[in-house]
Formats: C-alpha cells, sequence, structure tokens
C-alpha cells in the first residue's frame, strides 16, 4: 500500500561501515539507489567520497557476493545508475558545491568512462542529486535544489527537467529551468 505502513525488511542495515573500509569516515554508506538489469539481476549501489556496488540476491533483503569499490572522477554522492539501448549510465554528484556528472560502461561492473558534467551547481543548495526515467518515449532528469521561496541547501525542492541525448548516447548538459517539465 503506497502510503504504508512500511515495515524493515530485516530490521537491520543491510551494509554497515564495518563491511566498507576504504574510506575512513562515518558518512560512507549512503544514498543507496537499487538497479535492476536486463536479466533480472539486482544490483545496489550507493556511497560517498567512494562509490560501491554490490550485487542483490533474488528477495533483494541479501547480498549476493562482494562489496566492489570505485572512485570515478569527480565523485562525492549518490549514484544512479540505469540503462539505455545498451549502455550502462552512472550519474552522481561531484565535488562541493555539488554538480551533477556521469560516467558510462558497456557492462555493469564496469570500467566506467568519465563522459563529464551535464548540471553545474543548482539554485540555492550546496547538494544535489540526480535520478532518471524514461516514461512515453522521453527521458526525465529529477534533482533537487532550494529554489522555492523558503529553500536552503536542508529545505530542498524535488525538480524534473527533460533529459536530452546526443547521437553518440552522451548526454546533453541540463539548462535548469524555473518552470522544469509542465505536463507527462
Amino acid at each position: 500500500n503506497p502510503p504504508g505502513p512500511f515495515k524493515d525488511a530485516i530490521g537491520k542495515a543491510l551494509i554497515t561501515n564495518e563491511m566498507t573500509t576504504d574510506m575512513k569516515h562515518s558518512w560512507d554508506d549512503l544514498d543507496p539507489a537499487a538497479f535492476i538489469d536486463d536479466d533480472g539481476q539486482a544490483y545496489l549501489f550507493w556511497g560517498n567520497g567512494s562509490c560501491k556496488w554490490a550485487k542483490l540476491k533474488d528477495n533483494m533483503i541479501e547480498l549476493d557476493g562482494p562489496i566492489h569499490t570505485f572512485k570515478p572522477d569527480h565523485f562525492t554522492e549518490a549514484p544512479w545508475v540505469y540503462k539505455r539501448n545498451g549502455l550502462y549510465y552512472l550519474l552522481y554528484a561531484a565535488n562541493f558545491p555539488e554538480s551533477i556528472d556521469y560516467a558510462t560502461a558497456t557492462v555493469i561492473k564496469g570500467p566506467w568512462m568519465y563522459r563529464g558534467r551535464i548540471q553545474e551547481p543548482v539554485t540555492n543548495s550546496t547538494t544535489t542529486h540526480p535520478g532518471v526515467i524514461d516514461f512515453k518515449g522521453k527521458s526525465y532528469f529529477f534533482y533537487h535544489d532550494g529554489s522555492m521561496p523558503t529553500g536552503s541547501s536542508y529545505r530542498r525542492t524535488i525538480k524534473v527537467d527533460y533529459l536530452y541525448y546526443n547521437n553518440d548516447g552522451t548526454i546533453k548538459k541540463i539548462i535548469e529551468t524555473a518552470k522544469g517539465v509542465d505536463k507527462v
């Protein structure tokens, strides 16, 4: 039931700080995003300071193998993975104040090739995190900023803009608009 009530599926954290030791700060295990590939295999991506990923078992509440760690160029946090036309895309918050950069790979395990920045730091917020969906033949880019009258880095607004691609599959730069997407 979308409004809930919700219950934690396992009653504890799936990932703990003791399981990831490549970063020396305690907040390196945040911003998880699940991705399910065409073959039904589920993956979890997350991290701060380094990007981490692991396969998930079919029940999606247990890891199915080791945790892998890598550092895309300028990676800060909030990885978002999706697949389009046989190419994997990894969007993430980069630097600080955060912008959105991305990398691509031909296989989910990488190697990931840095492709550049697609969004500059946003209005009135030092953070922004990405999300992408395709719906009715169009691509949509979700992010947050602090553009509302009482907005700030800690009072954020969810925004959505169209996402466009070049012929070679690279992503066109996103220009933050006041209006965003008017209807879907």
